[in-house]
């Protein structure tokens, strides 16, 4: 016996031989989701199957394949998904980025400060001279003048004042925008050495600072005989003495000799003796002698005879 059950049909398919079913409203109940281009094509193609092809009490639709392969990938930069920077890297970047600028203003100051033509030497001043006069200074670094105050050291200060033996040493202070001050450190006449009728002004290492014809016009006591004549230890053990005595104990002495170098002896200009012995604790018995050159004079009994050899038993006759 027929079945008396009617056919069903999915939306989109008709049987055959029927019209195609128009909605209400015009409207379509086909629910469509779009797929890569090649879906896209394999989906037209399919579509040109025939109505005759689809089974009764069966979809001709296909269920939805979530299969990857169905898909195209999409390389669209609009669907990349970008994660923010962490913010401790972005904070070393900035760190750095800044680091490098300043660095580069810095070098750029540097360079301008060093090489400027603005900060060029012009003048001069000089202190701590006594022996030589500020005009000899001045024409001594006369090669540095138009030079920029950041190139000059000490080190080029001092090799120009090297021909001037009363030098020691030299320091300097720029004061820009072109002055440049000179602080001198000059050596310290000890002794008047006697070379035949002249006499050479000397320090405490030997070295000649000058030479006169009057010692009367210097306060410096006389070594008979220099460097040559005298041996050159018995020569820097008086140096050595005399370098340690205060100026106005200097000032009084007429002259000093040696026996040995363990037997230096100074003249006072009044006629008194100081037996020093040789040139260990000098500075002790530098403030021993003044000690005793401070002491009154006796009338009765005046003093001729100061021996400092054992300064911290000295010995008075």
């Amino acid at each position: 016996m027929p079945s008396t059950r009617r056919p069903r049909y999915n939306a989109g398919t008709r049987a055959p031989g029927a019209s195609s079913p128009q909605p209400e409203g015009g409207r379509t109940d086909v629910i469509s989701a779009s797929k890569s281009a090649d879906a896209g094509k394999t989906a037209a193609a399919g579509g040109s199957r025939t109505a005759a092809e689809a089974r009764p009490g069966k979809s001709s639709a296909a269920p939805p394949d979530n299969t990857l392969d169905n898909f195209a990938p999409d390389n669209s930069l609009d669907n990349v998904l970008s994660f923010p920077e962490p913010k401790a890297r972005r904070r070393k970047r900035i760190l750095l980025g800044t680091a490098g600028i300043l660095a580069v203003l810095m070098a750029g100051i540097i360079a301008a400060a060093v090489y400027s033509p603005v900060l060029a030497l012009h003048t001069v001043t000089v202190d701590g001279t006594r022996m030589l006069s500020t005009e000899q200074i001045q024409a001594a670094l006369a090669p540095l003048q138009g030079k920029p105050l950041p190139q000059i050291s000490d080190a080029d200060v001092t090799a120009l004042l090297q021909p001037l033996v009363q030098v020691k040493a030299a320091t300097t202070q720029a004061r820009p925008p072109s002055g440049l001050h000179v602080h001198v450190t000059e050596r310290v006449p000890v002794a008047l050495v006697r070379q035949g009728t002249a006499f050479q002004v000397v320090d405490v290492d030997g070295i000649q600072l000058s030479t006169t014809t009057d010692p009367a016009s210097i306060p410096l006591p006389v070594i008979d005989g220099g460097v040559g004549t005298l041996p050159k230890d018995l020569f820097q053990a008086i140096t050595a003495v005399l370098g340690a005595l205060p100026a106005d104990i200097l000032a009084r002495l007429s002259d000093a000799s040696a026996k040995s170098v363990d037997a230096v002896e100074l003249q006072l200009v009044d006629g008194q003796t100081i037996v020093w012995g040789n040139a260990g604790e000098k500075e002790l018995k530098a403030r021993v002698l003044a000690a005793l050159l401070k002491v009154p004079a006796d009338p009765k009994n005046p003093v001729r005879v100061y021996d400092v050899s054992v300064p911290r038993h000295p010995v008075t006759r």
